[in-house]
């Protein structure tokens, strides 16, 4: 497998980005895009897992505009008052989903130059607050990205510009939700309300809840972990890709 660290140049300056993708021949490229804790080894090594079946993905680090070290610690980050959560939330609350947009549309760019990208249409999956972004992507550019992940994503119905639930029409591609039963950042209610426009929406897709987990549980250093669920998340996602990318 060829892996790299680069910079994607973007309208706001140079976006750090990990990459990874199998040694030989050409593939179809995927976004994969972070949580809240930002870039850090655990998601590297789901990048490569993505990688091994066969897609070559990138892993930005959505954080740039705040400057290169913008990563938090985990276990702490998501304690509501402690230092690293108000770090987090200082950079967080900037990131609205049109600046995303614009990030995902360099990503696009820059992947028509690479050697081994596959070309043609892409897949974009998000955890945690880039659920959102993940499914957006597949709304704003639906010529382009054929399938769209969100798993345990937040505040899916918002009042946010570009918010899932207003834009679920717009994409053409395949969308795949995935949420945790035990979710404050996506409650029951929630969900419920968006099933209902899912459903409406026609897309060929699913919205699914994964019973007796919380949020995280696709992350294997969280303690939050739950190996069935997480392995369950990765068929989806893996068929997801296969039945619309190849």
């Amino acid at each position: 497998m060829i892996e790299t660290t680069l910079d994607i140049t973007t309208q706001d300056g140079a976006m750090e980005t990990f990459a990874c993708r199998p040694d030989r021949g050409s593939h179809p490229a995927v976004l994969m895009l972070m949580d809240a804790p930002g870039i850090r080894e655990e998601l590297r090594d789901m990048a490569r897992r993505l990688a091994t079946v066969g897609y070559c993905v990138l892993l930005p680090n959505l954080y740039y505009r705040a400057g290169r070290d913008s990563m938090f610690d985990p276990p702490t980050v998501l304690e509501h008052g402690s230092l690293e959560h108000t770090r987090m939330r200082a950079i967080r609350t900037k990131m609205t989903i049109p600046p995303v947009m614009d990030d995902v549309a360099a990503m696009m760019k820059f992947l028509e130059t690479q050697e081994g990208v596959k070309p043609g249409p892409i897949g974009t999956h998000g955890y945690c607050m880039s659920g959102p972004y993940a499914l957006a992507a597949a709304a704003r550019y639906p010529d382009r990205v054929a399938a769209a992940a969100s798993f345990y994503g937040t505040w899916l119905v918002s009042d946010a510009v570009e918010s899932p639930h207003l834009t679920l029409r717009k994409a053409k591609g395949e969308l795949y939700i995935g949420c945790a039963e035990h979710d404050e950042l996506a409650p029951l209610p929630m969900v419920a309300e968006l099933r209902l426009l899912f459903n409406a929406s026609g897309n060929p897709g699913e919205l699914e809840i994964y019973p007796g987990v919380h949020h995280g549980f696709g992350f294997p250093d969280r303690k939050v972990y739950e190996k069935h669920a997480a392995e369950r998340h990765w068929e989806r996602l893996i068929a997801l890709y296969r039945r619309r990318l190849g």
